[in-house]
């Protein structure tokens, strides 16, 4: 079938309504969806299945989904290298066991928000998986709000599960989301 006889596909509807009305509309019924899922996740199993930056992810997954740091791979990996940058920054500042304390920032923790952002944003370009809310992601661990193995994974598995909510939803609507990465405009199709 053809996007025009599925009147429900995205386009479709930017066919025959104001483009800035469906994206709207869109964007923050799918951004609801997928946050209001999350939070009952964290609900029902007391872990940290929300954090700050996936608000920023939902957007991107929804808004721009055809952007590269929309794609599965960007999102995935991002979110990876700052969970572990923000890891390690904590690691070699020496606190990992200390709590948070947002309203008295030592010499320690500015080494470790330093630490963690110039990581993340300088491994980003390297692994090709440029996404901005990871910024976020690496200042949530090395300010160590959230910090155990435990929580970094739960982390993890949060933001597959919101890849995988959008990819499902893109692909509904009839989007050509990406399994894993964006393709470049005229790249020939993978073997």
């Amino acid at each position: 079938m053809t996007r025009e006889a599925k009147p429900y596909y995205l386009e479709s509807l930017e066919d025959r309504y104001p483009r800035w009305a469906v994206r709207s509309v869109y964007t923050g019924v799918n951004s609801f969806i997928s946050i209001f899922l999350m939070a009952i996740i964290a609900y029902n199993t007391h872990a940290p299945f929300v954090f700050p930056s996936l608000g920023p992810t939902a957007f991107l997954l929804f808004y721009t989904p055809l952007a590269a740091a929309s794609a599965p791979h960007n999102t995935l990996v991002g979110h990876l290298i700052g969970l572990l940058a923000g890891w390690f920054s904590l690691a070699v500042t020496g606190l990992l066991a200390v709590p948070p304390d947002l309203e008295k920032i030592d010499w320690q923790r500015i080494l470790a928000c330093a630490i963690a952002l110039g990581l993340t944003c300088g491994l980003m370009p390297i692994f090709q998986a440029a996404h901005p809310p990871t910024g976020a992601t690496t200042l949530i661990v090395s300010l160590g709000l959230i910090r155990t193995p435990e929580h970094l994974l739960i982390m993890m598995v949060a933001v597959f599960v919101i890849v995988l909510q959008g990819f499902v939803i893109n692909r509904a609507a009839g989007l050509p989301y990406p399994m894993w990465r964006k393709r470049a405009q005229n790249a020939p199709p993978d073997d």
